[in-house]
């Protein structure tokens, strides 16, 4: 019985698959289920968080993408800087000014995915640009979703987890040097819903 069940289940598997439409899937980001964090070492002893929670963008995922061992993909992500959130006033004022993000000169960090590799059924590296304060340099998101991106055949929304780890200093951010550690941790939640 069970692996007449089994077989059943492979059958409408596929009838599904046949039936869906062809890609690309497009995605959009919910952006009141969505937001990103960025987390740096702080005095060697503990750390300082800046939450971005104004994140706008879109996904072009080709049906490839799920089965092929690298294919190119469309990934945009805005964050508003302006609307960027710190523990304190203190650091929100540091992080929104010249030494850090100047948001007064650029108001949006963005990320454009171009390559999306799949390392296992529900996680995947994605490689793209990264542009901070006017700075544009290649960076890989490590990704997992919350099921496997073919199972959802473009037609539900997925839950996306990604990070990343950059050093500030190359996109310009060299001050207080002694005090703030090099290395930002980044991590990206989003929803992102059929569009």
């Amino acid at each position: 019985m069970r692996r007449r069940t089994g077989i059943v289940s492979a059958i409408l598997s596929i009838v599904l698959m046949a039936a869906a439409p062809p890609g690309p899937w497009r995605y959009r980001i919910d952006p009141e289920a969505s937001g990103v964090n960025a987390r740096v070492a702080f005095l060697g002893l503990s750390s300082k968080t800046a939450q971005f929670p104004a994140v706008m963008g879109r996904l072009s995922l080709p049906d490839a993408a799920t089965t092929a061992p690298t294919s190119a993909i469309a990934l945009d992500v805005t964050l508003d800087a302006r609307r960027l959130q710190a523990g304190d006033a203190l650091t929100l004022k540091r992080l929104k000014g010249e030494d850090f993000f100047d948001v007064a000169h650029y108001p949006t960090v963005t990320f454009s995915g171009e390559t999306l590799r799949m390392t296992a059924g529900q996680t995947a590296e994605i490689t793209g640009k990264l542009t901070v304060r006017g700075v544009t340099r290649p960076e890989t998101l490590h990704v997992t979703f919350s099921e496997p991106p073919a199972e959802t055949l473009g037609s539900r929304p997925i839950q996306l987890t990604g990070t990343m780890r950059i050093d500030r200093r190359a996109y310009g951010m060299t001050a207080w040097s002694l005090v703030v550690g090099r290395k930002v941790d980044i991590t990206i939640r989003t929803r992102m819903v059929p569009s």
